[in-house]
């Protein structure tokens, strides 16, 4: 497509839809053509952004529109993949928003149909781009912590949690795949080890009115005895750090920016570098160009630069989870999840 700028459609305008919105009128090689939704008020949202976008009210009409080359499907996850094969099935590129779907079975389905129809498929990890897990992670490359051997990951606080579909594990997967999308693909991205077997626990003790576990935990074995965990609680009255990191050599602690009171998760954590010795220092954040993703996105479709998010990585996050909740119903006992990942 190298010839041409890349036509994209965004399937379902919600809470993330300014973001694409805006990246794509921000990428070179990329233009907004088409959105859909069934709610008019965003459908005038999006236009205020891209007001030649042409608007559709059934996706299934934009797909076949042929006024796309890509879409960017925000629908819940438990459409993800109805929505990413039926795409791939038309031709059309695809990038999913978190998780890829909601079972491996399904995400070797779809990777698998990509390839056949020489079609991209692809997940928008956002949350690699986080101006904390950045600095985070290029703390832990230049090797100033040494070897990392134990990761905690853990977001959350007590609050009762809200009715929409983030809270019904029908939809969304459960309390493990609504924030493990986003914190497991994060640990795959700093711990290069095989994985041996996953644990999990799902706690159901206050929050009735909804279907997600009240508390639910990920335990990570690698095969070199390196740890990690992730925790997402709606009953945490105390918070423990976004990110605690041990390495060999120091240790990373990525502690909540309470600024902005109980949206804590919609700021980047304060880094702080503890080191051998005793001393601590609070890291600068990165400095980044904003919309990555977009541009590696755009840059593959023009010329087949290699993308830092690959489909196979999004499927082996949902791998882990998937693996997670099974061993959730066996009281925590490990599984081993099918990995592509070696």
């Amino acid at each position: 497509m190298s010839a041409s700028t890349v036509r994209v459609g965004l399937l379902a305008y919600g809470a993330i839809g300014d973001e694409h919105n805006k990246a794509v009128l921000a990428t070179p090689g990329m233009t907004l053509t088409a959105v859909c939704d069934t709610n008019a008020e965003r459908l005038e949202a999006a236009l205020l952004i891209s007001p030649d976008a042409k608007t559709f009210a059934d996706a299934n009409d934009m797909l076949a529109s042929d006024e796309i080359d890509l879409v960017v499907v925000s629908t819940p996850p438990n459409s993800h993949y109805d929505w990413a094969k039926k795409a791939l099935s038309q031709g059309i590129h695809v990038v999913l928003e978190k998780p890829m779907a909601l079972t491996t079975e399904q995400c070797d389905e779809l990777m698998a149909l990509a390839k056949s129809s020489d079609r991209l498929l692809v997940v928008y990890q956002n949350r690699r781009y986080d101006l904390d897990f950045l600095t985070m992670k290029q703390l832990v490359d230049s090797g100033e912590i040494g070897e990392v051997f134990h990761y905690e990951s853990f977001v959350g606080g007590y609050s009762k949690p809200c009715s929409y579909w983030h809270s019904d594990a029908e939809v969304s997967g459960g309390a493990i795949f609504d924030w493990g999308s986003h914190f497991i693909d994060q640990i795959l991205s700093i711990v290069p080890s095989q994985v041996a077997h996953v644990s999990g626990l799902n706690q159901k003790r206050v929050w009735d009115h909804v279907t997600n576990a009240d508390h639910a935990q990920v335990t990570i074995n690698f095969a070199d005895g390196v740890l990690a965990t992730f925790v997402n609680s709606d009953l945490a009255a105390a918070r423990k750090p976004k990110f605690f990191v041990l390495g060999t050599k120091g240790a990373i602690v990525g502690n909540w920016d309470t600024s902005a009171g109980d949206s804590v998760a919609d700021l980047p954590a304060i880094i702080t570098l503890n080191r051998a010795d005793g001393s601590s220092e609070v890291i600068p954040f990165v400095t980044v160009e904003p919309f990555l993703f977009h541009d590696s996105l755009a840059k593959f479709l023009a010329d087949g630069t290699p993308m830092s998010v690959e489909a196979t990585q999004s499927r082996d996050v949902v791998a882990i989870m998937q693996a997670a909740e099974e061993s959730a119903l066996k009281n925590g006992l490990p599984v081993t999840p099918s990995l592509l990942r070696s």
